[in-house]
């Protein structure tokens, strides 16, 4: 999954060492998300996103488009 939080956490001066523990997760899983080979869970994805203000669509690309309601009717 695309993300932007290695240029996010760059422009905040974090190192991934640094912004790993913020979160509780390893270096290495921080990596993994910044190379978009690791989906980080729910709640994850919304304290990042809380803490750098903006929504979580804003961080990950949805590629999915889920804005219309008229694919799920019948």
């Amino acid at each position: 999954m695309k993300n932007n939080i290695k240029i996010s956490r760059k422009e905040l001066k974090f190192t991934q060492e640094e912004f790993a523990k913020r979160y509780g997760i390893s270096r290495k899983t921080l990596s993994e998300i910044e190379n978009g080979n690791h989906i980080p869970n729910l709640d994850l994805a919304y304290k990042i996103a809380t803490d750098f203000g903006i929504k979580v669509e804003d961080i990950f690309e949805n590629r999915y488009n889920f804005n219309s309601v008229e694919k799920f009717s019948k």
